[in-house]
């Protein structure tokens, strides 16, 4: 967590970033998770059993490095195997303030592609050798495929997991959304593209990089993502407004 972020804030942001998510059709019923960190090596998760629009700030369950639970209000416990992924990505990467995992359709659906995601559109273009994949090893609750995960990982953002869904990471909850959401419609524009049996158009790898560059140029401005992701946040009815 960032020394400007209050625990209470990050609190708010990702109960946000849960509805959000549940707001636009990418949850799986109590299934998948979304972690922030917090000081001193704790993590907020989802409490198992509840649908992400449910997710207030006040019912998130805390859990330190290990996925052992040191606060749940609601009595719930979490998944653990949904903090077997989040804790090895948190622990490799300490820059990384939060993880965020889905299963839609269109993520899994890329997953099981062998070609992966292809640079078809300006959404895909900034994943342009920036996008992380993982075969499948099941169900995670091998405690094992954590070394595997981060070492896949490496110094991305984004990751297809094989057979299974998509994954980012973002110095803030706002980042790691709207990376998921834009990882997420590229996902779907090219299912779609595909599904037309046209030829597909393609840029040059030149193109590609420089595209993704200027991406990499407009994440690296936190003010940029500040001010989309309080636009996100402005969906909900207890969003922040605009003064």
């Amino acid at each position: 967590m960032s020394d400007t972020a209050s625990e209470q804030q990050v609190r708010d942001d990702l109960a946000a970033a849960y509805r959000l998510i549940a707001l636009d059709g990418m949850d799986d019923g109590i299934s998948t998770h979304i972690s922030a960190r917090l000081p001193g090596e704790r993590f907020l998760l989802n409490a198992l059993g509840l649908r992400f629009e449910e997710v207030r700030a006040d019912n998130l369950v805390t859990v330190d490095a290990c996925g052992e639970i040191l606060d749940d209000p609601t009595g719930l416990g979490i998944n653990p195997a949904g903090f077997t992924i989040h804790s090895a990505l948190h622990d490799a990467r300490p820059e990384v303030e939060c993880v965020l995992h889905t299963h839609t359709v269109a993520g899994v659906a890329l997953s099981c592609l062998e070609e992966g995601l292809l640079p078809l559109n300006q959404w895909a273009l900034q994943f342009h050798g920036r996008l992380a994949y993982h075969d499948y090893e099941g169900i995670s609750l091998d405690l094992d495929e954590r070394d595997r995960l981060a070492a896949d990982l490496g110094p991305h953002s984004a990751m297809v997991l094989r057979q299974h869904g998509l994954l980012t990471c973002g110095r803030s909850i706002g980042e790691a959304f709207l990376r998921m959401r834009d990882l997420e419609r590229s996902c779907q524009a090219q299912l779609a593209a595909q599904a037309t049996g046209h030829p597909l158009r393609q840029p040059s790898p030149t193109m590609a990089e420089h595209v993704a560059r200027q991406y990499d140029a407009w994440n690296a401005s936190e003010h940029g993502i500040d001010l989309a992701w309080r636009a996100e946040r402005r969906r909900l009815p207890d969003g922040p407004t605009l003064a």
